[in-house]
């Protein structure tokens, strides 16, 4: 027998001898198998044995908890895009406008490439590279404007101050997605990380915790000058975080900690996997008074932060009880990193040695999530949180466009800090373009945040 048909049928055996096991292991994947093709092959109509495929590992990982996700290719790159904190794209806010049936800008982003090509807010977009924008909704739209980093994408706007449309050839750039918030923008539409109306109150609000959190908040401790000299309390705003990187979360808290557990997690069994401690670098002195809002919508490394630094006595927890989501995930690549699968593989532990999950059936009166320190809990109705969160918006957005407070093309005005920001050109409102649903409106007043200054001046006093 040639060499070469030995060499096959000895390369058959192992592949044999490999399925062999691998069905071993789990007897139901012939009968699936079994079911798809069935399926395809004598279902009354067509069907793609790719959606069948799908169907079967979102209806299998289902079963599993609701944190635990299969991610197909289309949308893996949303995924990714959330935990690296960047997408390619030109840097514009939109909305739909019902009566245009179009696009409209909301507010160009300043310094990124649709701000620097001249796009104004108000500006209706009509084309994208030639498509038609009409009646197309906000996720098609956003799949023409992204592309490569470095190519360009063609816009044509309608502007209320222009007799005809307008076009801008605006070149891609990886646009970074924020994680770390101050209070408001400067004219140069930087952050200002003090309190408008207390400005020797740091505020800062961490809206997720991805691969550049940690970053992002020592930046932004850093204004508060060498030993945050220039205030005198900080208030770290969790509200409505729903987590990310366990590892952010560990990084955000050993940023405040000089020594201690900061966080464990457990495996099947409860058998410990890791246990994160600081490092005692501290980004803060220990003596600067810190504040941690949360509210219900508060999870994952949220929660771990909060616990921590409660459990640490290094900040007092203001707000509501948070949301108990004590389970770790993590990310296996499918397909040769064509889609992902999230799965749950841990709990974590506060530093007093609790699980702060909260289980299926679990009652109000068990020993879950992280409740605000004694006397501090202010629970707001869901009918005010959705006003503080709309005006919060327009509040960020309205100072970045200048419609609050317009500065001069050349202005460089100090910031909050004491610092001047570099110069760049701010394009003046045009009082056409502007929808009068958009003008800065007075925030309602906030009873968390309120009680958290008032807890923070008492301190100083």
């Amino acid at each position: 027998m040639p060499l070469r048909n030995i060499a096959v049928i000895f390369l058959a055996m192992i592949g044999a001898l490999v399925c062999y096991r691998t069905a071993s292991r789990n007897r139901h994947v012939g009968t699936l198998a079994q079911a798809m093709n069935l399926v395809v092959e004598h279902y009354v109509d067509e069907v793609d044995d790719r959606q069948l495929f799908e169907g079967a590992m979102v209806g299998m990982i289902d079963k599993l908890d609701s944190n635990s996700k299969y991610t197909p290719p289309e949308d893996l790159p949303q995924f990714q895009e959330a935990i690296d904190q960047e997408f390619p794209g030109i840097g514009i806010i939109v909305e739909f406008d019902n009566e245009a049936k179009r696009l409209r800008i909301k507010s160009p982003i300043p310094k990124l490439p649709a701000f620097r090509a001249g796009l104004k807010r108000g500006d209706i977009i009509l084309q994208i590279d030639g498509h038609d924008t009409e009646n197309k909704s906000l996720p098609e739209c956003t799949k023409l404007i992204r592309g490569p980093e470095g190519s360009k994408v063609k816009l044509q706007v309608r502007r209320k101050s222009e007799k005809e449309p307008l076009s801008f050839d605006v070149v891609r750039e990886k646009i970074p997605i924020e994680s770390v918030k101050g209070d408001r923008h400067n004219a140069a539409g930087e952050w200002i990380y003090t309190l408008q109306d207390h400005p020797r109150l740091g505020y800062i609000r961490i809206i997720t915790f991805g691969e550049r959190t940690v970053d992002e908040l020592k930046a932004a401790l850093e204004k508060f000058g060498p030993g945050a000299q220039q205030i005198d309390g900080l208030i770290l705003d969790l509200r409505g975080n729903p987590g990310g990187l366990l590892t952010a979360g560990v990084g955000v808290c050993d940023a405040f900690l000089d020594e201690g557990l900061i966080v464990s997690t457990r495996g099947r069994g409860k058998v410990e996997l890791e246990a994160h401690k600081a490092h005692g670098d501290l980004s803060v002195p220990k003596s600067l008074p810190i504040v941690v809002l949360v509210d219900s919508y508060s999870a994952s490394a949220s929660e771990i932060v909060a616990a921590c630094l409660q459990d640490h006595q290094r900040a007092t927890i203001i707000g509501q009880r948070t949301y108990g989501k004590g389970t770790v995930q993590k990310v296996y690549m499918l397909e040769g990193n064509k889609s992902a699968l999230r799965l749950t593989f841990a709990t974590y532990w506060r530093p007093n040695n609790k699980d702060i999950h909260k289980r299926k059936g679990a009652k109000d009166s068990d020993d879950w999530g992280v409740r605000p320190d004694a006397g501090q809990e202010v629970v707001i109705s869901k009918e005010l949180r959705e006003q503080l969160l709309e005006a919060r918006l327009n509040r960020d957005l309205d100072v970045i466009d200048g419609v609050s407070e317009p500065p001069t093309k050349t202005e460089t005005p100090k910031d909050g800090n004491g610092e001047k920001p570099p110069a760049i050109p701010v394009p003046e409102a045009d009082p056409d373009e502007i929808n009068p649903a958009d003008v800065a409106k007075p925030i309602p007043v906030d009873p968390q945040l309120k009680r958290a200054v008032e807890f923070l001046l008492v301190k100083k006093s």
